[in-house]
């Protein structure tokens, strides 16, 4: 790069590739920390991405083939005591609800991206720039050293994800199971009959399950879904998280030198799974700081503090607004005493029949409000 950089990007995952090329493509010279990836462990993520995530990635040309993006044509998701909530893609006059997308495939398509782009340059260590913008993480080792306080809200669950084969066609549903503990079970479907799983369980649970032999974890996996999509069998390694929501407190400021920083995706906030919301979130924050740079003034810097005041208002709101919705649905079900289940198997019911509140919030979770 002849000229130097006017942002430094510190993280290269999807959310700060995914940035590096939006603001690249507005002609402004990116510096990507991209320190090597750890190759030693299968991957086997896949995120839920909506509808407006998918228009953002393929602007991009970062979007994955058909074989790595499956549509969401159809969303059941289960009570504890008979409550039921169905949201149909046609019903909504769209494509799909969701796709649901292979994280290695896609982190693959976006660092090809990167490669063809002249104005990204990679480097190993962060360089000084106008602005600087963490994209590490939830434990990001940056926003510590910038004094930023990350409000952190821990679940007593650990997520359990894996790949897996149904007996059954899954048709291109996903399905999501609550029980009375608070845990959720959800399939996500992928090409042919490969399901993604994502289980929040206890965190005392956790352990055994991860310790139960494949055969074991195979059994535990038809019970937690019914027998929904007839025997389920794991096909890869298990990967195991804590769950947690958190919001820094501040998210743009100074550095001692007086150039710029701010954060994005989840070194700014996380929130529970359940809903299928944080990548969707995250890119949504690298493409809120691309328009504001895009719209700034001639003679305004990259690290203006009036642009960065407007992402964060912009954003913060609408993660606060989901953080609060998924943690409400994970309280909603953690608590089994009378009247609890019967109340929120009812409003799930009472919930299936109002059609425009249904479709209000399937607009929301496919970015299409």
């Amino acid at each position: 790069m002849a000229l130097p950089p006017e942002v430094c990007i510190r993280g290269a995952g999807i959310v700060g590739r995914t940035l590096a090329l939006l603001l690249a493509r507005e002609r402004v010279r990116v510096a990507l920390v991209a320190p090597p990836a750890a190759t030693d462990k299968q991957d086997v993520r896949a995120y839920a991405l909506n509808a407006a995530s998918k228009t953002l990635l393929e602007s991009l040309r970062g979007w994955p083939d058909a074989p790595h993006a499956t549509p969401v044509r159809e969303m059941l998701v289960h009570g504890d005591e008979g409550g039921r909530v169905q949201f149909h893609a046609a019903r909504q006059k769209v494509e799909a609800l969701a796709w649901i997308v292979d994280v290695p495939a896609l982190e693959q398509q976006l660092t090809d991206a990167v490669r063809f782009q002249s104005r990204i340059d990679i480097v190993a260590e962060p360089v000084q720039a106008p602005l600087t913008v963490v994209c590490e993480g939830r434990i990001s080792a940056t926003r510590e050293t910038l004094g930023v306080r990350y409000e952190v809200t821990r679940y007593p669950q650990h997520a359990i994800a894996a790949r897996l084969v149904a007996d059954e066609p899954h048709d291109g549903a996903a399905r999501q199971w609550f029980n009375d503990r608070g845990e959720v079970f959800a399939l996500l479907p992928m090409q042919d009959k490969q399901l993604a799983l994502v289980w929040s369980v206890d965190q005392l649970r956790a352990p055994e399950l991860l310790a139960l032999t494949a055969d074991q974890f195979n059994t535990a996996l038809h019970e937690a879904s019914h027998g929904a999509l007839g025997a389920l069998r794991m096909v890869s390694d298990r990967a195991s998280w804590p769950l947690q929501r958190a919001i820094a407190d501040r998210w743009t400021g100074r550095l001692a030198d007086g150039n710029a920083w701010a954060l994005a995706g989840d070194a700014a906030h996380t929130v529970h799974p359940l809903a299928g919301q944080g990548l969707n979130l995250g890119l949504a924050d690298a493409a809120a700081l691309a328009n504001v740079i895009k719209d700034r003034d001639y003679w305004r810097s990259v690290g203006d503090a009036r642009l960065l005041r407007a992402y964060e208002r912009s954003r913060r709101a609408e993660v606060l607004a989901m953080s609060l919705a998924t943690d409400g649905l994970q309280q909603l079900f953690a608590h089994s005493a009378d009247p609890l289940p019967a109340l929120r198997n009812w409003g799930m019911r009472g919930f299936d029949r109002t059609r425009l509140i249904k479709n209000w919030v399937a607009k929301q979770a496919m970015g299409l409000a």
